[in-house]
């Protein structure tokens, strides 16, 4: 089953920090979902030809001048609207004016009370009193003229309101956060009982269908695709592969920031599980060449991304008649490089760190997804776990790693320090349940005593976080023997470093990375 013969639904976003969220439970409720821009213009709209809107939350007041809004355009669609949150204050804006939204007598952050009173279609199955997830400031006062209240909160007398004549909904709370019981179940109704969506929406339709658009794209063309060896690139180039077949060249470079034993460990991975063209680049030098002397982190990326596609336009070059260059770019790397409606948190390489032209015409399979949805696509496909359970690398590698100027000295650092920390998290049988980990380098030095002698080394700094969705994350509560080996291993077999620290902070407020 292709898309075209799904059902889908758009995400109108208008800067919400769970907008990411909201498409990726409409997936698991077995629907086609994705993120447009909030103000989107409805001739685009149309032309997806949705089954059903949704309107994202947002950071805005619908009562400001110039606050976001959609295409009017919507409202004349015919089709099923649900607005959460700030899109939950746009329809009542809409339906019954600015006077209908007000700031609140007080906020809702954090987990609140939901009571229901009409269990009709959105809260059919639901328990009339539930936890909630609210995040907000401004609230519906009253109720635009053919809604009627479905249900309040301790935070909102409006916490849900319906029209069905209109197919129109809105809620001050978030389905789409876990914390939201019976959340699932609210975005099941309106998707099948309001919206009367079919679903069939599945990782094997969206293989089928990222074929088709792969190969309508490249044509008879030929593609290089830049291969690092972790599971996004290695799920996109097995993806191409099957569209296009030998017309794919895999190129690996060796950047000379990869993990210890990293180039290896991917000619032998590769060479037995996918039959591909795959051509090695020893880029070393040139790379850390480029680097000597930088020490802003949005630099470094910009410098490595640059770096990579210049690589890859010389290979295009020399390899003959390629025209598409292959990336392993996930929704995480969009939405942190920044989309117009929501802030850049860090530049990917292969997204903010792009120049402004390039020779090659960028193909991006997995652009719409999230790091779980690409391990299923390439369970799709045939991909060992090993593979695609190996813990996420950034794409500048050891750069954003080593804090400051990177220099030989500290990637060796991070190279001995991080090989020591995954030894020992797989030796305890905890690798497969972390999200990622990894060690930092840090400029700190501080005073340490080795062998009754002074020493003046610098401090590593270990980081480990699970995670669902990449977006957030949890640090990971680590067994103290655990940590007590590592710093130990560490310091005594690591020249250099006489401090070893453990990061508790979550995400947000930090990102997984340091830089």
């Amino acid at each position: 089953m292709t898309r075209g013969e799904t059902d889908q639904v758009l995400v109108l976003d208008f800067g919400g920090q769970y907008s990411h969220l909201i498409a990726r439970r409409v997936r698991d409720c077995g629907v086609y979902s994705e993120i447009v821009p909030g103000d989107a213009p409805i001739e685009q709209i149309r032309s997806r030809h949705p089954g059903g809107l949704i309107l994202s939350g947002g950071p805005g007041n619908v009562y400001a001048p110039g606050a976001p809004a959609p295409d009017p355009g919507i409202y004349e669609l015919g089709v099923p609207i649900l607005g959460i949150c700030y899109g939950h204050q746009l329809l009542a804006a809409h339906y019954g004016g600015r006077e209908c939204v007000s700031r609140g007598s007080y906020g809702g952050y954090g987990r609140g009370r939901l009571l229901v009173e009409d269990t009709a279609d959105l809260f059919h199955g639901v328990p009339e009193q539930m936890d909630v997830w609210v995040s907000h400031g401004d609230v519906v006062c009253r109720l635009p003229q053919s809604f009627a209240r479905l249900a309040r909160s301790d935070s909102a007398e409006v916490a849900a309101m319906g029209a069905p004549e209109l197919g129109i909904y809105g809620v001050q709370f978030h389905p789409e956060v876990h914390h939201t019981s019976y959340g699932r179940k609210i975005l099941q109704n309106w998707l099948y009982r309001v919206c009367g969506l079919v679903g069939g929406w599945s990782m094997e339709s969206f293989v089928d269908d990222a074929v088709d658009r792969i190969r309508r794209q490249v044509d008879d063309g030929h593609a290089i695709c830049g291969l690092s060896g972790g599971v996004d690139s290695s799920v996109a180039a097995a993806l191409v592969h099957r569209a296009v077949g030998d017309r794919l060249t895999c190129v690996f470079v060796d950047h000379g920031l990869m993990r210890q034993g990293e180039p290896e460990l991917v000619r032998e991975m590769f060479a037995g599980q996918l039959d591909m063209k795959l051509v090695f680049v020893d880029a070393r030098h040139r790379f850390i060449s480029a680097l000597r002397g930088i020490t802003d982190p949005e630099e470094k990326r910009r410098v490595v991304g640059h770096e990579f596609i210049s690589v890859f336009e010389e290979q295009a070059r020399e390899l003959g008649d390629f025209h598409f260059l292959v990336q392993g770019t996930i929704y995480p790397d969009v939405v942190e490089s920044g989309t117009g409606v929501s802030s850049v948190i860090k530049s990917h390489h292969n997204v903010g760190g792009l120049p402004d032209r390039m020779e090659l015409q960028l193909v991006e399979p997995l652009r719409e997804l999230f790091k779980d949805e690409v391990r299923r696509v390439g369970a799709e496909l045939g991909l060992s776990e090993e593979l695609l359970w190996r813990h996420p690398f950034p794409g500048p590698g050891l750069a954003v790693r080593v804090l400051g100027e990177v220099t030989e000295e500290k990637l060796a650092i991070g190279r001995g320090a991080d090989a020591i920390f995954e030894e020992e998290i797989r030796r305890a049988d905890l690798y497969n349940e972390l999200w990622q980990a990894f060690a930092v380098v840090t400029d700190l030095r501080s005073v340490g005593v080795m062998g009754d002698d002074r020493t003046y080394g610098r401090t590593v700094v270990l980081r480990a976080v699970t995670s669902e969705d990449v977006m957030t994350a949890e640090w990971a509560r680590l067994p103290d023997e655990l940590l007590d080996d590592v710093s130990r291993r560490i310091v005594n077999e690591v020249r250099g470093v006489n401090r070893v620290v453990y990061d508790v902070t979550s995400k947000p407020p930090g990102t997984i990375e340091w830089e």
